[in-house]
């Protein structure tokens, strides 16, 4: 692909508020698209990544509208405009739509729906599957896989910039993206399972082999939205460009419900025995290797049809390459940006043994993967719901009050999981402690929703105009990264805390088992130790669970530093002026010339 030269644009366009100064797909996970909309966490997943909603407010379709004419090939100040009047954002329900509008937001929800679908696996129910096959320090490598959605930024501008002409601004990433991901899940279809059973262990693959095709997958899925982000700029008219965002929700939502709850709840062998068979079986209704491979030709075909059917409109850069990284520069450069910089790095300490571990735990004592599918799927319509009311009160009360005192109620959420895990009943799950389960998540998930609403408000407040998406994509991704780095050290503190002996079987037992019997007593901590041991015929006994430990400290540390520094600070910086938060206009200048 060959990079497009860069036009020279007017004076006016920069004061047109045009969000091409940032790559019209340079949206993170919980980032910004270049309009400034915003897209967080999905509800079906295990919090291992937060992918930010968008809510787009009535500026930011304007500014869409905007960059959609400006990206056009016919497009230009030069020739004479009959009504010079800005085109605004209509309000038409989606039956009203133009039906080539209508067309391509089904094609656009086709696209995020294909994203989701691997990300949901990579981020939701492949962490679970492998519980019952690697210690909690794997499962933290492989939370390393959910990366590239969190750093989309650093590579955003570069798949704005270059493209080839005769396939597409948008079609030259999408297609071979589309093709490299299909082919990826096939082969990955044809040997996880036995890649799952043997990672770790002598002959098979390691942890980081495995992680690393995960890795490829999110990576694929992240430049993909990039490219989508900013195809939808074009695909609908002036119009109508505010239902790009809600193609994007509709569509990357239900892919990750489908790959994470949907997907969780018929592999589970309990969930087909208990509502599909009559007489019980070991396996699921469906395997993480056919999911994998049915997606992966559809994948295929999907691309096959989109480069033979679908023709793309010719646009035109607005910004090179190096244009966006100066702005980032220069916002990063601001002192205020550095405070709120360490704030969101430092303010998901606290939540990170809740949010990457619970769950797992719960799994680890016997709640099954029936049963945490089911939660999910009742946690689902509520913080739909809630997250509504959520919006609502970011409006009513000042965003950073209302983010602090989510926050402290997250904290609070995080203790009750401990009190949850800590009395699993000794007999099994009964349907009251399920209420339980289901109750606790649905809080935690609420003021996680609550916090996320209330800081996005706060970024749209602060967010300079005139170079919006840049500005709020940069946010967004520290934001959202803040949630992801302390992942892999979390989990791993869980082992170093863990204490677990294995008892040999008494004398008088006897064992057909075909692995050596466990004859004197050694530490079943980790997860191949514990199968080794059982598989030996001795028990496992817990002495110390570090889940407990790692939570109290997470909890210690984010209380200390909330009350010490994050309540504080971010009271400050929402008191501040607008102007507080603005690129002088030399650098502005020098970063937005033409």
């Amino acid at each position: 692909m060959g990079a497009r030269s860069r036009r020279a644009k007017s004076p006016t366009q920069n004061g047109a508020k045009s969000p091409k100064h940032v790559p019209d797909g340079a949206r993170t996970n919980g980032g910004a698209s270049s309009s400034g909309n915003t897209h967080d966490h999905d509800p079906t997943m295990n919090k291992n990544v937060e992918l930010l909603r968008r809510n787009i407010s009535q500026d930011a379709s304007s500014g869409a509208v905007t960059a959609n004419l400006m990206s056009r090939e016919t497009f230009s100040l030069d020739d004479p405009v009959p009504n010079p009047k800005m085109p605004t954002a209509n309000h038409h329900g989606f039956l009203d739509l133009p039906k080539q509008d209508q067309k391509n937001f089904g094609l656009l929800v086709l696209l995020y729906f294909l994203q989701g679908i691997p990300l949901g696996l990579a981020t939701g129910s492949v962490p679970f599957l492998l519980k019952n096959h690697m210690s909690y320090s794997e499962i933290g490598i492989f939370s390393l896989a959910s990366y590239p959605y969190s750093l989309k930024l650093l590579w955003s501008p570069i798949v704005d910039a270059m493209w080839s002409p005769k396939v597409g601004r948008r079609k030259s990433w999408i297609l071979p993206i589309q093709l490299l991901s299909g082919i990826g899940m096939l082969w990955l279809g044809s040997t996880v399972e036995e890649m799952m059973a043997m990672t770790g262990k002598p002959g098979g693959h390691t942890v980081w082999g495995f992680t690393g095709w995960w890795f490829f997958l999110v990576l694929m899925c992240a430049t993909q939205d990039i490219a989508v982000d900013g195809w939808a700029l074009t695909l609908l008219s002036p119009g109508n460009i505010s239902y790009a965002s809600t193609a994007q929700t509709v569509g990357l939502t239900a892919g990750q419900f489908l790959s994470h709850t949907v997907f969780l709840a018929f592999c589970s062998k309990d969930f087909a025995n208990r509502w599909f068979r009559d007489s019980p079986l070991d396996t699921g209704l469906i395997g993480l290797g056919g999911y994998l491979t049915f997606w992966g030709w559809a994948y295929i075909a999907v691309t096959i049809g989109l480069g033979l059917i679908k023709k793309e409109e010719k646009t035109r850069n607005e910004d090179g390459i190096w244009d966006v990284y100066k702005i980032m520069w220069g916002v990063l450069k601001l002192r205020n940006i550095q405070t709120i910089v360490i704030v969101h790095l430092i303010a998901k300490i606290g939540f990170q043994a809740n949010d990457g571990v619970t769950n797992l735990k719960l799994l680890d004592k016997g709640f099954g993967t029936d049963n945490m599918a089911l939660t999910v799927l009742i946690d689902f319509p509520f913080e739909i719901g809630l997250g509504y009311y959520a919006g609502k009160w970011s409006q009513e009360f000042t965003p950073m009050r209302l983010w602090c005192g989510a926050f402290m109620g997250r904290l609070l959420a995080a203790v009750l999981a401990q009190i949850t895990v800590a009395m699993f009943p000794a007999g099994g799950v009964t349907s009251w402690y399920l209420l339980v389960v289901i109750a606790e998540h649905i809080f935690s998930t609420f003021t996680n929703t609550v916090m996320f609403v209330s800081v996005s408000a706060f970024h749209a407040r602060i967010a300079d105009p005139v170079i919006g998406g840049t500005y709020m994509t940069l946010l967004a991704t520290v934001c959202n990264l803040g949630g992801t780095f302390p992942r892999f050290f979390v989990l791993r503190l869980v082992d170093y805390f863990t204490s677990a002996t294995c008892n040999p079987p008494s004398p008088s037992s006897s064992s057909s088992s075909k692995h050596p019997l466990v004859t004197e007593a050694f530490s079943c901590a980790i997860q191949a130790d514990k199968e080794r041991c059982l598989a030996g015929g001795g028990t496992c006994d817990m002495v110390r669970d570090g889940y407990y430990i790692v939570n109290v400290i997470c909890v210690a540390l984010g209380l200390v530093t909330f009350v010490l520094f994050i309540r504080p600070k971010v009271l400050q910086l929402q008191a501040l002026p607008l102007r507080a938060w603005r690129l002088s206009p030399s650098s502005s200048s020098s970063s937005l010339k033409y």
